[in-house]
């Protein structure tokens, strides 16, 4: 029997997630949430961008979602600047008895140690008010820096460090919030940005960091962030919009979980709007854009994944891959015993009934 799902959320992740949702039979839609009124009332098939018409109409109303009995929602709504209200919707999504497989908020990938207890502790309770289970995940984070590092490191003598990369050219990342607003991309040099204000990174990447010490079976003494930015030479234009001349144009951070003093494990974001800003800093592995596990012990590993798509660039196929990773784990999700899970606790997602022809 096919498995009730509400999508929540249309934008550049939930879109492909929506898609998956309608053409998959393993899955049969109940329900679209979307934020904003020019997409309410719009068919579900018409915003997956899909010739078909599923009968479902798009709703700014949770609860009219809600009161559809989906098993599960697929909650991909942008969070970073509606915090508290994307946790208040999981909050009643879970309490109403209700899974959810996410990509974000991202930091409840791991969220121990990470969150605040007054903004953990409703969560949890929530689930185990509801018997509903919540999976947070994507390609990074997620699947880029806890399912590859962890199954490289089961194979190790021993392990000194893990590092997880991501090098990418975001010129193409169609999202002026994320870009400017969340990442400061454009803005003045002295301004800096709700990612770069100070906790904010071991907020959103320090779930990393505490769930691959988890896998380890270590406990960080702390965890602490590092940052770089680089002006733009010039004038020049991306997707999301204009970038003036010495305004932020690059940016190179680090999460890094310590432990006696060393550097266990880290991760890493070196983020270009050109591919010829600072030629110094770590390069991809393909043109664009890549990312990579370094894990140094007996023996020590180099792993580059490099994401491409028929139907666009590489930041196209990471917000497929981000979609389809929480989406592929919905039977798991319901499955699994309620609260918070991790990749720590699901079962491995292998892709079943994924196989087309070519």
């Amino acid at each position: 029997m096919a498995i009730r799902v509400a999508q929540i959320g249309t934008g550049n992740v939930g879109v492909h997630a929506l898609k998956a949702l309608i053409t998959n039979p393993e899955f049969e839609l109940t329900g679209v949430w979307v934020s904003s009124d020019a997409k309410a009332g719009k068919d579900a098939g018409e915003l997956a961008g899909l010739d078909t018409q599923t009968g479902i109409a798009a709703t700014t109303d949770l609860q009219q979602v809600l009161d559809a009995k989906p098993q599960c929602v697929v909650y991909t709504a942008l969070a970073d600047n509606r915090l508290g209200e994307a946790l208040e919707d999981m909050r009643r999504i879970l309490d109403a008895g209700v899974n959810i497989a996410g990509s974000s908020a991202v930091f409840l990938q791991y969220p121990w140690q990470v969150l605040p207890p007054e903004m953990l502790s409703p969560l949890e309770d929530a689930a185990k008010a509801g018997r509903a289970s919540l999976f947070i995940n994507g390609i990074d984070p997620g699947f880029a820096n806890d399912l590859l590092p962890l199954a490289l490191a089961g194979t190790c003598q021993t392990v000194q460090q893990i590092r997880c990369m991501e090098i990418v050219d975001y010129a193409t990342y169609d999202s002026a919030a994320v870009m400017f607003d969340v990442m400061g991309f454009g803005k003045p040099m002295d301004e800096i940005p709700m990612l770069l204000q100070p906790g904010v990174l071991s907020l959103a990447w320090g779930s990393v960091v505490r769930q691959l010490a988890a896998g380890l079976g270590i406990e960080l003494d702390e965890v602490v962030e590092i940052y770089e930015r680089v002006p733009a030479p010039e004038d020049f234009e991306i997707s999301a919009g204009r970038i003036a001349e010495g305004t932020a144009a690059a940016l190179h951070f680090e999460v890094r979980g310590m432990l006696d003093g060393q550097v266990a494990v880290v991760l890493e974001h070196v983020t270009r709007l050109r591919d010829d800003l600072c030629p110094d800093w770590p390069q991809p592995a393909q043109p664009g854009g890549s990312y990579r596990v370094e894990v140094t012990g007996e023996p020590s590993y180099a792993l580059d994944l490099c994401l491409s798509s028929p139907n666009g660039d590489h930041n196209h196929a990471g917000l497929v891959a981000t979609a389809m990773r929480v989406v592929n784990a919905i039977p798991a999700v319901v499955a699994a015993e309620p609260g918070i899970r991790t990749t720590l606790d699901l079962p491995l997602v292998t892709g079943r009934g994924l196989y087309a022809r070519p």
